[in-house]
């Protein structure tokens, strides 16, 4: 038995190479110590969590039990999106013996991360509620797996910034070096790429206005103090969303928050991520 989930995983084949990579480091040619138990033995396995977390990554989960056992059963008391307390039984499997051990480190692998990142994500979007402020990640994510990051923070309750650098563009300092001005690099990003959303980094309000001018989709203040953001939000009226980034924590999301823009991206989400304290518990029936 799996659980309906809340929130869109990315496709299954996805997962599944997700789980590939996480097999082939792990068991290699083989799991030698799982080889001591029977070959038909059959078991039961609890899964409990010890904190108080936002539970995501059931789907990649599920794959790397059901790739060593199709037939496992695995009845889940929670869905990915649930807020769950210490002690709450999140999962219990039966199957067979072998499998589940071997499965067992890479499912916890993928779970306790994406919980936490999940959890993280819960946190920094709690600290801005009564705002209107969105929550983003970033492409700082543990390579391979940004798909997985991603869905996790929306599980959390945050939105996604760009999923690579194929989807939306972001002009930067050196882009506008190169290009040799903003408007430079707007036009030339607007003539090449002209269905994607197009955003600008500005340092300074001179830079903000040059923005402005040049027609983007949206702005990012990089590394401007609270006053400034300020002067920002008030300049720029309501005509293009604005978006913090920079020296974002637990500690200054909140004042940057009451500011009025409109997003605030955060590298922690998915970069500083502490992994959810699980516990499984395996009994041969």
């Amino acid at each position: 038995m799996t659980t309906a989930l809340r929130f869109t995983p990315p496709d299954t084949a996805t997962i599944n190479a997700d789980v590939e990579r996480a097999f082939a480091e792990d068991l290699g040619m083989g799991d030698a110590t799982a080889s001591l138990l029977p070959a038909d033995a059959q078991a039961t396995a609890q899964l409990t969590c010890r904190e108080d977390a936002v539970v995501a990554g059931i789907p990649w989960f599920n794959a790397c039990i059901h790739k060593l056992d199709p037939q496992a059963k695995i009845d889940w008391h929670v869905t990915d999106g649930d807020r769950i307390a210490p002690g709450t039984v999140v999962c219990v499997m039966h199957g067979n013996a072998r499998a589940l051990v071997s499965a067992e480190r890479s499912a916890l692998n993928f779970l306790q991360l994406l919980s936490g990142t999940a959890t993280t994500t819960a946190t920094y979007v709690a600290a801005v509620a009564g705002t209107n402020v969105r929550v983003l990640d970033t492409r700082k994510t543990v390579p391979g797996l940004r798909l997985a990051q991603k869905y996790a923070v929306r599980c959390g309750g945050g939105h996604n910034h760009r999923i690579g650098l194929y989807d939306a563009i972001l002009v930067k300092e050196n882009h506008i070096i190169a290009a040799g001005s903003i408007a430079a690099a707007v036009l030339a990003a607007r003539q090449l790429h002209p269905s994607l959303l197009l955003e600008v980094e500005v340092e300074n309000l001179d830079e903000l206005q040059q923005a402005l001018d040049a027609g983007v989709d949206r702005i990012m203040l990089d590394n401007f103090t609270l006053p400034l953001m300020r002067d920002a939000v008030a300049h720029t009226a309501g005509r293009v969303p604005l978006e913090i980034s920079g020296n974002v924590d637990l500690s200054t999301i909140s004042d940057y928050a009451s500011t009025g823009v409109d997003f605030i991206s955060v590298g922690a989400l998915t970069k500083n991520t502490r992994a959810v304290d699980l516990s499984l518990r395996l009994k041969i029936d």
